[in-house]
């Protein structure tokens, strides 16, 4: 089923746009796991080359580059996921590891895991030198995440991520999830096709 976005942000194509130095981004977990992760390779060939080929082209232009420590989680997710799907094809024991499986009965695999989710972030934290945009998740946060997520289409993580964007005052976001593109008063910097074509319908791209 196609995926009809009401897009309330502003859209830029990073596959006809140029970074500036002026440019403040953070960077969504998606890149940094395409950029930062060598098993990403079972990804869609353009994202791994688009976004790392834009966050390098951001950081020689000397853009600011944030990460948030939310991404951590997510980014350990998908490495932990990649390597179950990767160990199942090669065992040819496919669908039948559960993930609890994984990782408490194969040592060898968590060791192998943890290592490369500690180059993963050891590669963010040395790119976004601009730091993380950190976010203290109490009551008041968590109050705000509840009601963002009543106009906004984003998941639980992302709604964090807003709202450490805006304490922070950051308004630019490179990443490939669509959801975003549902948040008013961002700029979604993508190479997703189905949202820049949704944002040019909806007079909601920009170039700049």
């Amino acid at each position: 089923m196609a995926i009809n976005y009401t897009v309330q942000a502003t859209v830029i194509d990073i596959t006809v746009d140029a970074p500036k130095a002026g440019d403040v981004f953070l960077v969504d977990t998606n890149v940094w796991f395409w950029m930062t992760y060598p098993n990403a390779t079972s990804s869609v060939p353009a994202q791994l080359s688009v976004y790392p080929g834009y966050l390098n082209k951001a950081l020689a232009a000397d853009s600011k580059i944030h990460h948030s420590g939310l991404s951590f989680a997510e980014l350990a997710h998908l490495i932990e996921k990649t390597e179950r799907e990767i160990y199942e094809r090669t065992t040819g024991a496919i669908g039948t590891i559960k993930t609890k499986e994984y990782r408490h009965n194969l040592v060898a695999e968590r060791s192998r895991v943890v290592s490369e989710i500690q180059a993963a972030w050891g590669q963010v934290t040395s790119l976004a030198l601009a730091g993380p945009l950190t976010v203290t998740i109490d009551s008041p946060t968590t109050d705000a995440a509840l009601t963002r997520c009543q106009a906004e289409r984003v998941d639980g993580y992302d709604l964090f991520i807003l709202e450490s964007m805006k304490n922070h005052s950051v308004v630019q976001v490179i990443t490939d999830d669509g959801d975003f593109a549902t948040v008013s008063g961002i700029q979604v910097f993508t190479a997703n096709r189905n949202v820049i074509n949704a944002a040019r319908s909806q007079g909601k791209l920009l170039r700049r």
